[in-house]
């Protein structure tokens, strides 16, 4: 009875036993999971810029960029081929915010793209807003119409960079006859003359100049691979390491992409406009933002930078703010100013941004793509 007894004892005592360390166990198991989660979040809200690994590739790919550029290396050149942006969904985000008419205006627009780089050209649309114009105040309607197109078109089409929208003027011919109206709507050069930017003089200055931006944008693109944050990266770092800021805001093409990429000298709506372009060019969803943004004397300026879609979230970058201005350390900005805006969600942004949804001051309100709030991780 006595061993019967010891038996029972001894087997209760192993089985508390054996319960004991598999609770020990679990709760050993949990705690090094709940570490390896702290370790890993930790090092990512630490590490603010890409990867070593990351840099030292785009570096490499940078350097072949500019080789080639300056024709050091072999490398194919499309550059007769122009980018069909109009295909791509993503780089129509503004034109799909307007009505139908307005609509009309921006397509033929489009279509007379390669029209309006010589002069005379006269885009015609005839009868089509009859209906409007009939009404009271018909003419209004539609002058607001065409600033919402010309604007919804400048902002989807940085690549066409040598017209200037100030010179287009819309026209509206009214006849009557017999107690009958007709109109007669086209758009013609306020100057009698060219659409053309000052700095171009002719459409063989704008086809040079079509050649030199994609020359460099064909030879970006031929270092890309199949990573989108990677090719990000390339672009965001390709424009800050070549770009130097035009502090006169008056050189050459120092507003549009042309200054960025041909002249390498421009101010932040260059940045920004090379940044959609090339992004739009490697097939990643990429938008210009602007407004207002206080610099680093805490003085509020008017400014424009990007927001890319990365993984199906957009992100905010500032590629102009990544280039700043280093006084000391050899004029070489750091890795931390590098990054500092680059693929940011809008809590980041919004301390020292602030959006303008009007791009002129009588002009529609458009929205941006919704931004993530929180930075790429």
């Amino acid at each position: 009875m006595k061993k019967k007894i010891t038996t029972i004892f001894l087997i209760f005592i192993n089985i508390f036993l054996i319960g004991a360390l598999s609770i020990i166990g679990i709760i050993i198991y949990n705690k090094i999971n709940d570490l390896d989660i702290n370790i890993y979040t930790i090092d990512r809200i630490a590490t603010e810029e890409p990867e070593k690994e990351d840099i030292k590739q785009t570096n490499n790919a940078i350097k072949k960029i500019s080789d080639a550029i300056q024709g050091n290396s072999s490398v194919n050149d499309n550059s007769n081929i122009e980018p069909n942006i109009i295909q791509n969904s993503g780089n129509l985000f503004f034109y799909n915010q307007l009505s139908e008419n307005q609509k009309k205006i921006y397509n033929k627009l489009y279509e007379n793209r390669n029209n309006l780089k010589n002069k005379n050209c006269i885009i015609k649309y005839g009868d089509i807003f009859t209906n409007i114009l009939k009404e009271d105040n018909g003419n209004k309607i539609l002058g607001d119409d065409y600033q919402s197109a010309v604007e919804a078109f400048t902002h989807d089409n940085p690549q066409l960079f040598y017209l200037d929208v100030n010179k287009m003027y819309l026209n509206i011919e009214t006849t009557t006859k017999f107690f009958k109206t007709s109109y007669n709507v086209y758009i013609a050069p306020g100057n009698g003359d060219s659409y053309l930017l000052d700095d171009f003089i002719s459409s063989i200055n704008v086809e040079e100049a079509i050649s030199e931006v994609e020359k460099v944008k064909n030879n970006v693109i031929n270092h890309l691979s199949d990573d989108n944050y990677r090719n990000i990266l390339i672009i965001h770092n390709y424009l800050i390491e070549t770009i130097e800021y035009d502090s006169t805001y008056k050189a050459p093409g120092s507003y549009n992409l042309y200054g960025a990429l041909a002249k390498r000298n421009c101010v932040c709506e260059g940045y920004a406009k090379a940044f959609k372009y090339l992004a739009n060019s490697a097939n990643i969803d990429c938008e210009i933002m602007q407004g207002t943004a206080v610099n680093s004397n805490g003085q509020s300026e008017s400014h424009a930078w990007n927001c890319v879609k990365l993984n199906n979230i957009w992100y905010e970058v500032d590629p102009t703010w990544d280039d700043p201005i280093v006084i000391g350390n050899n004029g070489k900005a750091t890795n931390e100013m590098k990054y500092k805006y680059f693929l940011k969600g809008s809590e980041t942004f919004k301390k020292d941004h602030t959006l303008s949804y009007n791009f002129s001051e009588n002009g529609r309100t458009f929205n941006y793509p919704e931004i993530s709030q929180i930075d790429y991780r």
